[in-house]
């Protein structure tokens, strides 16, 4: 017998995005992580704009996403150029942006079918 999981917007979304935490459907993360509409990818990490290098975007690029969506903790933060370019080169979109408005961002994205990633930093100081 197969089992498919049925999400009750057909795709995984935040439900909630504080400071310190996000919760995804019903789960509260509290460190780093990657979101597509398909997949949760846990403990990402990368906790801090500036540790986002090649090997950080590599793991987001296995999502073959369109377009990422970084967030950078509570305010946006531009991480080094290298992981960015990463990206770039692969021809996957990336918009930098705190991690309340990738939240709500991605949201609107994955709801239209589109290929998005949230790639969330938490824990960092």
């Amino acid at each position: 017998m197969q089992f498919t999981q049925e999400l009750p917007e057909g795709y995984l979304f935040f439900r909630a995005c504080a400071a310190d935490a996000v919760t995804v459907v019903d789960r509260t993360l509290t460190k780093s992580f990657l979101l597509a509409p398909d997949r949760l990818v846990e403990d990402w990490p990368v906790e801090r704009a500036d540790r986002f290098d090649a090997a950080a975007a590599e793991a987001i690029a296995a999502l073959e996403p369109e377009v990422v969506l970084l967030g950078t903790g509570q305010r946006q933060v531009f991480p080094p150029r290298e992981g960015l370019v990463a990206l770039l080169r692969r021809r996957i979109g990336v918009e930098v942006m705190d991690n309340a408005a990738a939240c709500r961002t991605y949201n609107l994205l994955a709801g239209e079918g589109r290929r998005v990633v949230a790639a969330i930093m938490l824990g960092g100081s």
